[in-house]
């Protein structure tokens, strides 16, 4: 048998009975709540697990309710235009008002409740960039009148290291608290991904701030060698950097210990794939900083003991060669991060496995899975359903003598037509059940996974 398609045209026959719901009918046909009292209503399965289901309208009743209301379509129309300018005219209205309220508490103080925003630097990640922060503050500033005194090439590299440092910690708070943000129009999917960016950006901080700068000193200092003062309060300095930049070290390995125990993952594992960029810059910057002073140490100690001030300077290069190096791992992996990488392959499988092992599915195809950041997947797949099970799901909560019934019932093809619309339409409400659980379950059984798209195919 050969079928020809055609396209089929959607005259008044096929959209007279769309639904509509009440919300589209107040605002579209500038109706009142009252005036959809008197027509029909049909309940509908709600699109979402946490609410019931919801009541709609025909459209076709709605088009004549706003006929009777307003007389004709061109009064319609202008009414429509009158509430539109009224719309925008109160959203002016908000946005000046929202604006003199934030000027107003700029000028007075915000008055309201520390937000809950501030929480998240007394914990985990932010608490490791808050102490990593107020320690890298003060040895820069010890760090500077080292240099002042001594006038060390190396000195001056570490005081531009924990200055990198300070300021590019500074970054991730920012981010930090940015992340935090709650998901808007604009940004369905929230502002995670602002811990990334905020990392990404002190990398090239580092790079150019700290690598660059040092390196600059160091060549300075080869072409041109000057003789180093006493070093003895540099030394001091250098050992009290050495023990707070460790202090800050351990934290940061901890609160990653810690998090990577949670996920199952090792270590290395946990910070190769950025799994949590905060911690990972201040856990490499930290390190970077135990390094480079015990090279600067070392260099000046040489100077000290030969009197050769190219040694001083080499060191100075040794330290901008360190925080070149952490400078391009940083880049590499919140690259990576920001691109959307996809998920471990066993966890993958798991997925696709908890999928394809559902009676209601027949295949799948198309399977992505991405790492949206700070262990939020965002899962996609075309699944082909099994018609005959979703039949067989709604046939079993039917009363089948009833339904028979019915069916005996049919003499004509105008009744035989309302009949298939409406257990059609039934049967797509199963369907979209069948594609509700799955998503839960999906979700359930991994707690990583955020967000879930199945395209039915």
């Amino acid at each position: 048998v050969k079928a020809v398609l055609k396209k089929r045209e959607y005259g008044p026959k096929y959209t007279q009975n769309n639904f509509i719901t009440g919300v589209r009918a107040i605002n579209e046909f500038c109706l009142k709540s009252s005036d959809l009292d008197q027509l029909r209503k049909i309940k509908r399965r709600s699109p979402h697990d946490d609410t019931e289901t919801f009541t709609v309208y025909l459209r076709s009743d709605v088009e004549a309710k706003s006929l009777e209301v307003w007389g004709s379509p061109e009064a319609l129309a202008r009414e429509r235009k009158r509430r539109k300018e009224a719309e925008i005219k109160y959203r002016e209205n908000l946005f000046r008002n929202q604006r003199l309220l934030w000027e107003y508490r700029e000028f007075f103080g915000n008055t309201k409740p520390r937000s809950s925003t501030a929480t998240m630097f007394f914990k985990g990640p932010g608490k490791v960039v808050m102490v990593a922060i107020c320690i890298n503050g003060l040895n820069f500033f010890f760090k500077l009148l080292a240099w002042v005194y001594t006038g060390s090439a190396s000195m001056f590299s570490e005081a531009i290291h924990s200055l990198a440092d300070t300021c590019n910690q500074a970054l991730l708070a920012l981010g930090i608290s940015q992340s935090a943000r709650t998901p808007d129009p604009s940004h369905p999917y929230g502002f995670t991904n602002m811990r990334y960016i905020a990392s990404l950006i002190s990398g090239v901080g580092i790079f150019m701030m700290g690598a660059g700068l040092s390196w600059y000193h160091g060549i300075i200092g080869l072409l041109h060698p000057h003789p180093v003062e006493s070093l003895l309060w540099a030394y001091c300095i250098l050992a009290g950097s050495l023990v707070s930049e460790g202090a800050t070290l351990l934290v940061a390995i901890n609160e990653i210990r810690r998090s990577a125990r949670a996920k199952g993952l090792s270590f290395y594992q946990y910070v190769v794939q950025s799994r949590d960029p905060s911690t990972n810059v201040v856990l490499l910057e930290d390190a970077a900083a135990v390094l480079s002073v015990a090279v600067a140490a070392t260099c000046m100690g040489l100077t000290s003991l030969t009197g050769n001030p190219y040694y001083d300077s080499v060191g100075s290069l040794g330290v901008g060669t360190l925080l070149g190096t952490v400078s391009a791992f940083l880049i590499y992996t919140n690259t990576e991060a920001l691109l959307g990488r996809s998920i471990e392959p066993e966890q993958l499988q798991r997925l696709t496995e908890l999928l394809e092992s559902d009676p209601v599915v027949r295949a799948i195809h198309d399977v992505k899975a991405t790492d949206m950041g700070m262990s939020k997947v965002r899962f996609k797949a075309e699944v082909d359903f099994d018609g005959r099970v979703v039949t067989r799901s709604y046939l079993e909560k039917q009363d089948i003598e009833q339904l028979l019934q019915e069916i005996q019932q049919v003499k004509t093809l105008e009744e035989l037509e309302a009949f298939m619309l409406k257990h059609g339409d039934n049967i797509i409400d199963t369907l979209g059940a069948e594609v509700d659980r799955l998503e839960k379950d999906l979700k359930q059984r991994n707690p990583d996974v955020r967000h879930v798209d199945l395209e039915i195919l």
